[in-house]
């Protein structure tokens, strides 16, 4: 299965007594490798990240998701409800230290598409920057 998608990116950033939201809409591929769904798509000018593609690995059963970018930012952050994962940012003025703690991960996905969640605190070199969250949808092209 390799299929070219329409995704919606939906999510909200807290910080500071701020609230900002973000919505993209973006062409992608969706496929599925060794029993776990990818989520592919090109960052744009739009994002902050162009020159960057972020792959999200969805592991149904365990219901985790890993984000993972590669290009002009690198990183592999995991969402995984209850744990907190840290990681390596690397961003072209340097490396931060991330650490991803989720309230909340919902998968909700199969061949055909459909959507992933997940809410979590976010800390960057252990001082926590706020609350965030996202709602990803997935669907075939027409």
């Amino acid at each position: 299965m390799n299929k070219e998608v329409l995704i919606s990116f939906k999510g909200t950033q807290s910080s500071g007594g701020e609230r900002d939201k973000i919505e993209l809409y973006t062409e992608g591929k969706f496929y599925k490798k060794g029993g776990h769904y990818y989520i592919s798509y090109a960052e744009s000018e739009l994002t902050g990240m162009e020159g960057t593609t972020t792959t999200l690995k969805v592991d149904k059963k365990s219901n985790i998701i890993t984000m993972m970018r590669f290009g002009t930012n690198t990183t592999h952050l995991i969402f995984e409800k209850g744990k907190k994962h840290v990681c390596c940012y690397e961003t072209g003025f340097g490396s931060l230290t991330v650490g991803v703690c989720s309230d909340d991960v919902d998968i909700d996905i199969s061949d055909s598409g459909g959507s992933l969640s997940a809410a979590y605190t976010i800390d960057i070199n252990s001082r926590t920057m706020g609350y965030n969250d996202f709602n990803i949808t997935v669907t075939e092209r027409n």
